[in-house]
């Protein structure tokens, strides 16, 4: 598979990742850990090599069951987690960014992940209480300490991105990023560019309506934060089909799914952007790494931006709430 780089102090990751929140929180019940582990060494198998998880997703199990699965792996894969949350009874109460806060997380996530230093560490959610020059300072301490190997931002703007790389330079933004979800192409893309800093797009199928095996009659399991989102509505996913008659039609031209067009989409836009897709599935798993060999045509590219840019995405990706405080 392709390599990738995400930023400029050398790391490099294969195009495709793999996002395990959902294998353990946020996508309904949590999977057998057995066959998530099996999963997770599919993955490996397969040419995967960057794997992303967070304290939060649980919390604390998500991180639990990747560092149990890829201890085998050691010295082969690239393991991204993330900090910036405070948790009362187990539960997720807020923000805390404060570097004596980004120090406990990541002695904690070092354990779980049962590492010797965490590869990419982001800040989950930007914390308007702590000056994000605080936070690049402690990541870099932790950097320096041989405790954390690069640095990352979520979910933060560009103004917040600047003023964090001056401190220590970011070699990735998670951000949401797919073919309905396009906000940061106006401001975040262009100052990333600009960086040098590379792109994680989370949700790159929309949390699986794009791979085109949603429909207005899914019903989403107990748990399951789409049962929450504006976007997952009955009415919404009725009036969004529109997008995914769009992804049929360039599938069926390559003989491929929907799911491989929107990731081929995603791969296509920049050569420093990796999609992590979630997938609790081993034929899933597969599929998605079959998109990593489809290249799409400047041609193909313009016309689906021209099909794209008029068709209206009905409902926000999250609540007005989530959108303030939400590990998501």
């Amino acid at each position: 598979m392709e390599k990738r780089k995400l930023g400029q102090n050398g790391l490099e990751v294969n195009a495709l990742g793999l996002g395990c929140m959902g294998m353990s929180w946020g996508l309904g019940p949590a999977g057998d850990p057995k066959e998530m582990t099996a999963v997770i060494h599919a993955a490996v198998e397969q040419g995967i090599n960057f794997f992303d998880t967070a304290e939060v997703y649980g919390p604390y199990t998500n991180e639990e069951l990747v560092g149990a699965a890829l201890e085998p792996f050691k010295g082969q894969v690239t393991i991204a987690t993330k900090f910036g949350f405070k948790f009362q009874d187990g539960k997720q109460v807020g923000l805390d960014s404060s570097p004596a806060n980004i120090r406990r997380v990541a002695e904690a996530s070092l354990r779980r992940l049962r590492v010797e230093a965490l590869d990419l560490f982001y800040q989950h959610r930007v914390d308007p209480t702590v000056p994000i020059e605080e936070v690049a300072g402690a990541v870099k301490e932790l950097i320096q300490e041989g405790k954390v190997r690069y640095f990352g931002l979520s979910e933060a703007g560009a103004q917040t991105i600047r003023r964090a790389h001056a401190v220590q330079p970011v070699s990735a933004l998670q951000s949401e990023y797919s073919l309905w979800t396009r906000q940061h192409e106006q401001e975040i893309i262009p100052t990333l560019e600009e960086l040098g800093i590379g792109l994680v797009a989370f949700s790159p199928l929309g949390k699986g309506f794009l791979a085109g095996k949603i429909d207005e009659t899914t019903k989403f399991a107990e748990g399951d934060i789409r049962n929450l989102l504006p976007r997952y509505t009955e009415e919404a996913r009725m009036a969004n089909k529109a997008l995914l008659d769009l992804l049929q039609q360039f599938a069926a031209r390559r003989n491929a799914t929907q799911a491989q067009i929107a990731l081929a989409w995603v791969l296509a836009q920049k050569p420093w952007i990796v999609p992590i897709p979630g997938t609790t599935k081993l034929h899933r798993l597969t599929e998605n790494l079959e998109a990593a060999a489809i290249t799409l045509t400047a041609k193909e590219m313009e016309e689906m931006e021209t099909a794209s840019v008029q068709i209206r995405i009905i409902g926000n990706r999250y609540t007005e709430q989530m959108e303030r405080a939400t590990g998501l």
